[in-house]
């Protein structure tokens, strides 16, 4: 493995941070943290949520003032007390969650700010003529005159990256770029990102994704708990290498998955309508059908009717019309407690808003939803120093690192917080389990943990709905894999029988052709 030098010469380096320290209440950020980054390169950020990337760039952004520590760009120290001062000496940021006027058109978006530039009266007609030609020679694709609102979520990450450009941006900082993007528009992007590149741009690219790192990147620093690791060449590296750099230990990135012997069914749905407030169709008669020992993964682009159809299964939300079947039994009109009765165990995606109360105890937050169940409660109370010894036990076994029951839920990492959710849900030995997002914002060795969980729980015959925008997840975890899109189920394939390609063109809405698996 070769390890990219720590400092290069002035003439090769676009930034330099240099022992940057970022301090708010209880936590420090970015610990001395060091990153050097070279012109014409695209050089990952490589960190689990947490470890201090965003920090850092926003930082060098201009959005956060440093406690400590130097920035170079170009090898002239700088000192930004703004985003605007930042945006005048050539960086630009697309953020993780887009800074657009969803009534505004591009080009009004993408000159916001620069209005001005060229006379004090706006050429709203010679301004969308730029804009077009920026777009046409990065191949971005976008119609000058078209409404951000009414654009999907890929073609408004295209408006941000033009905008940047528009206002003369040579460095581009890129957070988390694709989290909410199909496999094609991921593609898409690397080609524009390539095309910068060649261009003589410098990109940085944050990402927690190890697939992202050797598709797209030169070169990689990992950041692990506000430190600096290590950067290293892409290419002469290796995941293995970098997921035990994220982590400090090694860790298995493969699901350790034996073939599915699925049973008979155990939760389904049929015919689910669900309008929303403003009168849009969020799930349109969708039916599924999950079988005892099978993870059956829901793959598609957010917001095409996931929120919805989870409130549906978990019996938070009565459909419009439609039915909820849980082992044979009409739950639809039951309430999550009558859910959690027939035997679902739910594993939401908000840890913080469904799962936890942060400032109970450990021992308190594994009692929710247990207040009515041996050995909980003993003769119509609930039996305090049983439901602490449980706790402890289950911490024990679902490595939940706490000093005791009695630590607050708020003070644990997040990872410790899901898995004491996990703990919960899956104790109770359900019949299916609902499984949102379940290892959003872990760290690889965790992830790799809550998967064999899920695992296990399959091979005890128990059924699991797995929904996660993660692709690469539900392509490892899931014995079948259902997409949604609009509403609507509009595609079925088997384990191992779909390509990433095929699965990402559904996401999109296109391949409605498909023939629906048979079951």
């Amino acid at each position: 493995m070769t390890t990219a030098p720590d400092t290069i010469s002035t003439e090769t380096a676009a930034i330099e941070m240099r022992g940057i320290v970022k301090r708010f209440p209880g936590v420090v950020a970015n610990d001395g943290i060091n990153l050097v980054v070279r012109k014409g390169e695209i050089h990952a950020l490589l960190g689990e949520n947490g470890a201090g990337k965003s920090t850092l760039m926003n930082i060098l952004f201009g959005l956060y003032h440093p406690d400590e520590g130097q920035i170079f760009v170009d090898g002239d120290e700088v000192h930004f007390h703004s985003a605007r001062d930042a945006v005048d000496a050539g960086l630009g940021m697309v953020h993780q969650h887009f800074m657009l006027i969803p009534r505004f058109t591009v080009t009004e978006n993408v000159i916001l700010g620069h209005e001005g530039a060229g006379g004090l009266v706006l050429d709203r007609q010679a301004a969308a003529q730029r804009v077009g030609e920026i777009a046409a020679s990065y191949g971005l694709k976008v119609d000058p005159a078209a409404k951000v609102g009414d654009l999907p979520v890929g073609m408004q990450q295209r408006v941000e990256i033009l905008r940047a450009l528009y206002h003369g941006s040579r460095i581009l900082i890129l957070d988390e770029p694709t989290a909410l993007l199909t496999p094609q528009e991921v593609e898409e992007l690397y080609g524009i990102l390539g095309k910068l590149r060649e261009d003589g741009g410098t990109i940085i690219f944050i990402t927690h994704k190890l697939r992202e790192v050797a598709a797209i990147s030169d070169r990689v620093t990992v950041i692990r708990r506000g430190k600096t690791i290590g950067t290293r060449v892409t290419s002469e590296t290796t995941a293995g290498d970098l997921a035990e750099m994220m982590v400090g230990r090694e860790v298995l990135l493969r699901v350790d998955r034996p073939p599915a012997r699925p049973g008979q069914e155990v939760l389904s749905c049929q015919d689910i309508v669900v309008t929303r407030p403003d009168g849009t169709t969020a799930l349109d008669h969708l039916s599924l059908t999950v079988r005892r020992g099978e993870i059956v993964g829901i793959a598609g682009v957010e917001g095409n009717g996931q929120s919805e159809l989870v409130e549906v299964l978990s019996g938070l939300r009565r459909p419009d019309s439609g039915s909820v079947h849980l082992n044979h039994r009409d739950v639809t009109q039951r309430d999550p407690n009558g859910f959690r009765a027939a035997g679902l165990s739910y594993i939401p995606e908000d840890r913080h808003g469904r799962g936890l109360v942060l400032d109970f105890p450990l021992w308190e937050n594994v009692l929710l939803g247990n207040t009515e169940r041996e050995p909980f409660v003993y003769d119509g109370r609930i039996d305090v120093g049983e439901t602490k010894s449980i706790t402890g036990r289950l911490m024990g076994a679902f490595d939940v690192r706490a000093p005791s029951p009695e630590t607050i839920a708020r003070t644990l990492s997040g990872g410790n917080q899901q898995k004491l959710i996990i703990a919960r849900e899956l104790q109770r030995e359900p019949e299916a389990v609902l499984a949102i997002q379940p290892t959003r914002g872990l760290d690889v060795g965790a992830i790799e943990f809550v998967h064999r969980q899920l695992v296990e729980t399959r091979d005890r015959e128990k059924g699991i709905l797995l929904i996660s925008f993660e692709l690469d997840e539900v392509l490892d975890l899931s014995d079948r894999i259902l997409v949604i899109f609009q509403g609507k189920i509009i595609a079925e394939y088997e384990s191992g029988k779909v390509t990433r390609t095929e699965l990402g063109l559904a996401m999109g809405g296109r391949g409605q052709e498909e023939h629906l698996a048979a079951d």
